[in-house]
């Protein structure tokens, strides 16, 4: 997979660069003969980047604020299960603790790092894909329950699409997308059968990099799946 939409020599940050899926996405890019850097950002990476400690986003930001712009920007971190988080089955289930943990990973998080990263990107021709998921669209939800989940990613969904309209007064080449990468064979969609249904992540990067290369400035704040497809809020 090549981002010949970008210009020679771009350069690429990944938030959550240790996980699965961001991992593949690290390793797709660095195959890029059009790439000149990828960069990946985690609470072990230099500069350390905690979702959950502004001031850690924050600075991570200033550190790689080297007067050169960026060219992509990929926010593949995400918490869905974990030591006492489990996925709610019905309302009994939801607990204040957890929802606030999972809103903080899955959405808070990702609008800080578009704050203070937003100002690094180029404004003639960059790529910013933040992965949501497609049980986070409203109009597509037919089996209930997942509602920490849900709500994280259908808030994100809304902070794609009101940033989007933000940076195109200011970045009028940036593509600013939500995506979903489909079940992808990784710690996260494990317990859910995802290592039987799941996609090999090598896959699910090529194909989540293609579609933010094809995207024009005007279709900037949507919500695209894998195959390019747009999705319903």
């Amino acid at each position: 997979m090549t981002l010949d939409t970008l210009v020679p020599g771009y350069r690429a940050l990944v938030v959550g660069g240790s996980g699965g899926l961001g991992q593949a996405l690290c390793a797709q890019l660095l195959t890029d003969p059009r790439c000149a850097r990828v960069q990946a950002l985690g609470r072990q990476s230099e500069p350390r980047l905690d979702l959950l400690d502004e001031a850690s986003v924050r600075d991570a930001a200033a550190a790689l604020n080297d007067g050169q712009a960026w060219q992509v920007l990929l926010v593949a971190s995400g918490i869905l299960h974990g030591p006492g988080l489990q996925p709610e089955k019905r309302l009994a289930d939801l607990q204040a603790a957890t929802f606030e943990r999972v809103l903080a990973i899955n959405t808070i998080g990702p609008a800080l790092v578009l704050r203070h990263f937003a100002p690094l990107m180029d404004k003639q021709r960059s790529l910013v894909g933040l992965l949501s998921a497609k049980v986070g669209s409203i109009n597509d939800n037919r089996l209930g329950g997942w509602y920490a989940y849900r709500a994280s990613k259908a808030a994100l969904n809304m902070v794609v699409k009101t940033a989007a309209i933000e940076l195109s007064r200011t970045h009028k080449g940036l593509v600013l997308a939500a995506l979903h990468p489909g079940t992808v064979r990784t710690g996260l969609s494990e317990p859910f059968n995802g290592q039987v249904l799941g996609r090999d992540p090598a896959t699910a990067a090529g194909e989540l990099l293609a579609v933010l290369n094809g995207l024009k400035p005007e279709d900037s704040g949507g919500f695209r799946s894998y195959d390019g497809q747009p999705l319903p809020w």
